[in-house]
């Protein structure tokens, strides 16, 4: 079938420095920034938009553009093993028994808005405000509150049913309810609400707690990613450059100001771009590793890779936070779920119902509804949150370890978690993966909210009218709940939610382990700053693909005020080319 066909990658690649380059000359942008994930391509896309800067983006992963990336649940088909993701291995975990699971991270334009489930999700008010506060002895600061951040989000969103305060409807990320809601996922609902839980129509709104179905980045079964939302459209405009293949080695730096990278192509070859000003935007694993083989960071470190330190931040790497993951298995007692439906005959009647009808279950994400709870304190704010998958799911090092067969996956997540880990060089070789290690659980507190978390779905399991649909428990060990035994099943089944953050996080002036200042600017380093997710002064509850486009969009936003670029330079550079 057509919507399952390969279909011919397309790169948007508008040469923004009219020049004849060679391998050896330089080109000249008034802003490059390194990495095209969520942030990269929103703060890209508002520079070269409003402020018609010339700008180079450079990614070092593929084109955005394949069958089963556009549609809401291909990634299930790749997530684990594609070229679009990159797999970072981590180093073994004591206090997991050895394990060192993998995080993987996107390899393509759109970065985590082109792979993942495409849940729309800001995280609460809180966690803004606490930003705030974290940044309040800051002279320069221009706020990070909950009302600071509030318009970026409601001007990028698109909402096909929610219109007010909190969300918009003329943006380009396209916010939608699920396309196709499966039975299994309106039971979990049910099951919940039997629990005591209120339904939650909308986990953006005043209140996370309750149970209910997610918005999603996408419409009519085709993904919305930063890609298509906000690079898309300016795709003929001569002031963007996008380079896809391209991986930078090092920022370029004279007399402490970034003025430029040094990066290789596509064919290999060793390239380099000046620009007033270098956004650094590759990710919470990739920055820190950047930043290092630079010369800026810890001292001690780069001086055991041989890397002369220009500025000595010893945050850079260090204060890595994830949401750690943990599922239940359940296996059902009829044909439920999503159990080989992306497979055979089942595959070419979904993809028929989708080209005949425009819906059916290819409009799904493959994960509809979930809930935040609090399990110790249940009137408090949530301290987890589930997503019901209607499918036996499992990551990469435990597949295999339970059936597979019809049922469904409950994860648990915590949402603040307190474990606390770090990203450092393996080598100077700007092509070696960074050394990562996320300490998943490590914190005891981590660890107990998780076991409380495990307890309370289980519950949902054994709550109608789930408990009718499920023939037994896989995992944990419905015969042991005990607190030792559901600490030994998260020890041995945790994994990443994808969320890695704050490895360069924001931070007030006093703070000796602060990588940027509340503008974004690397702290020693003039025209240099970081806006994906490793900016993170503490991580949001919640998913973070939303808060990335954000900090793009505010990235912009600050560069901008700060007079960083001449917002008219762009335009009397294109009338000169068209006099001449």
């Amino acid at each position: 079938m057509d919507c399952f066909a390969s279909l011919a990658m397309t790169v948007f690649c508008s040469v923004g420095a009219k020049q004849t380059l060679g391998r050896n000359m330089t080109e000249t942008f008034d802003i490059i920034v390194v990495g095209g994930g969520s942030s990269g391509c929103v703060v890209a896309a508002r520079l070269v938009k409003e402020a018609r800067a010339r700008v180079l983006l450079l990614e070092a992963g593929h084109s955005h553009r394949h069958p089963l990336l556009d549609m809401p649940p291909g990634i299930f088909k790749m997530i684990n093993g594609s070229k679009f993701m990159t797999y970072h291995k981590t180093v073994p975990q004591e206090h997991l028994n050895g394990r060192a699971p993998d995080i993987p991270q996107a390899n393509v334009l759109g970065g985590g808005s082109s792979v993942n489930a495409q849940v729309y999700m800001r995280g609460r008010p809180a966690d803004y405000d606490e930003w705030q506060e974290i940044l309040r002895r800051e002279n320069d600061n221009p706020g990070w509150g909950w009302k600071d951040v509030l318009p970026h989000f409601r001007a990028m969103e698109g909402n096909n049913r929610l219109h007010d305060e909190r969300h918009g409807v003329d943006g380009p990320l396209l916010v939608s309810d699920p396309g196709y809601i499966d039975d299994v996922s309106r039971w979990f609902v049910q099951s919940v609400q039997a629990l005591g839980e209120p339904f939650n129509h909308d986990f953006n709104g005043p209140s996370q707690r309750g149970v209910g179905f997610y918005q999603f980045m996408n419409r009519r079964g085709r993904r919305s990613s930063a890609a298509y939302a906000f690079l898309a459209p300016l795709e003929r405009d001569p002031r963007l450059t996008i380079r896809l293949k391209s991986s930078v080695c090092r920022i370029d730096l004279d007399k402490g100001r970034a003025v430029g990278v040094t990066y290789r192509d596509a064919g290999g070859g060793e390239r380099r771009a000046a620009a007033d000003e270098v956004i650094v935007a590759a990710g919470s694993l990739v920055t820190p590793k950047l930043l290092m083989l630079s010369g800026i960071g810890p001292a001690d470190h780069l001086k055991s890779h041989a890397i002369a330190c220009k500025v000595d931040l010893p945050g850079v790497g260090e204060n890595l936070i994830d949401h750690p993951e943990v599922p239940i298995v359940a296996m059902a007692n009829g044909p439920y779920g999503y159990y080989r439906q992306g497979v055979g005959w089942r595959m070419l009647l979904n993809g028929a119902h989708f080209k005949l009808f425009g819906g059916g279950r290819i409009t799904s994400a493959g994960v509809e509804a979930g809930a935040f709870v609090n399990p110790v304190a249940r009137d408090g704010e949530p301290t987890i949150q589930a997503f019901c998958v209607p499918i036996v799911y499992l990551d990469r090092d435990t597949l295999g370890l339970v059936e597979d067969t019809y049922g469904l996956t409950v994860t648990t997540v915590v949402v603040k978690p307190k474990s606390r880990g770090y990203v450092r060089l393996r080598s100077a070789d700007p092509k070696a993966m960074p050394l990562v290690s996320p300490h998943l659980l490590k914190d005891p507190d981590d660890m107990r909210m998780m076991v409380e978390g495990q307890r309370f779905f289980l519950r949902a399991f054994q709550t109608s009218p789930l408990k009718e649909r499920i023939a037994r428990i896989g995992i944990p060990d419905p015969n042991d709940l005990s607190d030792e035994a559901l600490a030994n099943h998260c020890r041995r089944f945790v994994k990443t939610n994808y969320h890695p953050s704050a490895t360069c996080r924001m931070g007030a002036g006093d703070d000796p382990m602060a990588v940027l200042d509340s503008r974004l600017r690397v702290r020693g380093v003039e025209r240099l700053r970081v806006c994906d997710l490793s900016a993170m002064p503490n991580i949001n509850a919640g998913n973070t693909n939303a808060p990335a486009m954000m900090l793009g969009s505010r990235c912009a936003e600050l560069i901008m005020a700060d007079g960083s670029i001449d917002a008219g330079r762009g335009a009397r550079a294109d009338a000169a080319r068209e006099a001449l």
